[in-house]
Parts: structure tokens; sequence; C-alpha cells
């Protein structure tokens, strides 16, 4: 078993007065140098320094290496393991009866692509506010090491076996169905990541984060494109980003065209710096094809890959900002004329 540890000087606390104890789990039962670990890691480095109460976070996740690892992070929050692949409708559910709670769901790449594709897709489409993070190492770890859904095409299993079936691409499935903020990274870039489970954080609306999770045991091989030694080799980040938490004051210095800054529901700001490309996350059809053209050449574009803030499930359903769980039967019953107005209004009187 592996204690995850984060680096932070003792004694410091966060704005709530909570030290870094607060954010942290239960010890780790999975491999050594597993990526899903430096994940939870980046996690609750993002939580505490941005200074989020543990008890407001619901950790949803549903069955593989990935779906064990709430319970390495944030032990005051609760939590909930789903079937298989469905755990973005427990996730929906739990959002939609306490509208509070800040839904972090963590999933798999057999998880999400696989079994529970389906569920995935709709969750994208109805804009859940939630953060969903796919802790993507390209095999069923929990199962030896088969290939996934997001295996590439010609990569190769530790037993030598080739992968003959194109991959899905769950950011621009994501990005095709409306979801109000997608972004890539690598479980071992640490300053990439913790600015981006941040902004996730800030973000009003479903936040996809697709996380290159290398699985050590089955995955971590010549002839992999998962493995620690290939993203490392073929990650192309589209921007440096800096995150600006609503209650700093935001000074920013830059030269003009070099930095773009990106202003999220709460006040809080982006800060995307141009690298080697000028790209704007907030086109859609750009986002698409620059996705379609790095898997063609077999790069990994890291980074915020498409934001477009936009109305919430919660919104567009016009439900109450009273928790659904705090409403009585008396409130949840509609009377005589609500129900016959909403007959009308569908057009369902007789």
């Amino acid at each position: 078993m592996a204690e995850i540890k984060i680096p932070v000087k003792s004694g410091i606390v966060n704005r709530l007065g909570l030290g870094i104890d607060a954010y942290k789990g239960a010890v780790s039962t999975l491999c050594q140098g597993c990526g899903h670990d430096t994940i939870s890691r980046h996690i609750m480095t993002a939580f505490y320094e941005y200074g989020i109460e543990p008890h407001r976070v619901a950790k949803m996740s549903g069955i593989g290496c990935s779906s064990k690892t709430p319970a390495y992070f944030m032990a005051r929050s609760c939590g909930l393991n789903a079937v298989h692949g469905r755990m973005p409708s427990v996730a929906t559910g739990a959002k939609l009866a306490n509208k509070d709670l800040l839904v972090l769901g963590v999933s798999g790449d057999g998880d999400t692509a696989a079994i529970g594709i389906g569920q995935f897709m709709h969750l994208m489409r109805r804009n859940v506010d939630m953060i969903y993070i796919i802790e993507n190492n390209g095999v069923y770890g929990l199962t030896k090491g088969q290939f996934s859904a997001t295996s590439d095409p010609g990569s190769k299993q530790k037993w030598g076996a080739v992968n003959q079936y194109d991959s899905i691409d769950c950011c621009a499935v994501a990005i095709e169905l409306g979801c109000s903020f997608v972004a890539r990274s690598f479980s071992g870039d640490h300053k990439q990541m913790v600015p981006l489970i941040k902004a996730a954080i800030a973000h009003k609306g479903t936040v996809l984060l697709d996380i290159i999770s290398p699985c050590v045991t089955f995955n971590n091989h010549e002839g992999s494109t998962k493995s620690y030694h290939h993203v490392q080799e073929h990650d192309e980040p589209l921007h440096a980003i800096d995150f600006i938490p609503y209650y700093d004051e935001v000074q920013v210095d830059y030269p003009a065209g070099t930095t773009k800054k990106v202003d999220l529901a709460d006040g809080s700001h982006l800060l995307l710096k141009k690298l080697d490309q000028d790209y704007d996350p907030t086109d859609k059809i750009r986002a698409i094809e620059t996705l379609a053209k790095s898997k063609q050449e077999g790069a990994l574009l890291t980074g915020i890959l498409y934001l477009n803030p936009k109305k919430t499930l919660h919104e567009v359903e016009e439900i109450t900002n009273e928790p659904l769980y705090k409403l009585t039967e008396k409130e949840l019953r509609p009377p005589k004329e609500a129900f016959a107005e909403i007959q009308e209004r569908f057009g369902w009187g007789a």
C-alpha cells in the first residue's frame, strides 16, 4: 500500500483555516507509481489551495482502478461507488437533489468509453454542473491489461498483441455534444493539472478532464501510447495555464497578444499564455479539427480544448434554487391550477 504524499510546508493553512490533512483520504492500495495516485494528489492540492470545504464535495465513481481513488482523497467528503458505467446518472441525481453540492465524478476509460458510453454522452449534452475526471490509461487494469476503447490503433499490449480497432476520443465526443468545458492533461504534469482542476471548480456546468494516467503494471512498456515515456515524448501543450480565483485581486502584466484572459462564472479568471500556436478554446469547429489533426499525427494535445459557458441543467429545466431534498410533499405536489397550466403548456389538455 502506498501513502499519497503532498509536498506542503508544515503548519500552513488555506483561507478556511484548514491544513492539507483535511483533504487527505485512506492509504492507496493501487500499484506503486500508478498515475491515478498522482491525480489524487493533484485533486487534494487544488481543493486545498482553492479553499473548498470537504463536506460540500460529493465524490462519485463507477467500477475500476480509477473508481477506487475517491477513497484516497478528502475523507471528510461523502462518496458513492455506482454500478459499472452508471456513475453519470447517480451524479446527476445527487446534483439535482442538492444543487449546493460540488459533485466530483471520477471514472476510467473502461467505465466511461465502454460500458458507460451512453451515460457519458447524455451527461455531456445536458451540462450538469459537475466535474468529470477520466483517469485514462488505455487498459482494463483490474482484469489484467486488455485494450480499452481509448487504446490507439497499432498500440501494443504488454503481451505483444496489437490493437486493430480505432479509438474513442472522449474529448472530441464531449465537444461535439456541447460539453461546456473540455480539457486534457497528463497525470505527471503538476503545473498544468492543478490550475485545470481549480478552473473546473470555478466553472458552472459540466467539466470534462481527460487525464492520461499510465498503468505501470500493464501499459507502461515500449509500444504503448499511454506510457510515461510516450506521453512525455509526444505531449504538445496548447498553452501555459494560470488560474486566479475570484477572491484574489487580478493583476496581469503581459505583452499584448501573448495571453488570453477567460472569465469564469464565479468571477475567477483563466490566463492562457500562448506557446507555439495561436489557439482559441471558444471555437468549437477549430477544437474538433485540431483534435482530429493531432490524432492523425500521433500527438497528444493537452490544455483547455474547448470552453463555452452556457445554461446548466438546473437553469434549462427551471429547477428551484432550494435544494430538492429540503422540499416537503406539500411543496412538491402542484395544485390543480398549476397542473392544468403544465398540461396546457405541453398540449396535454383534453
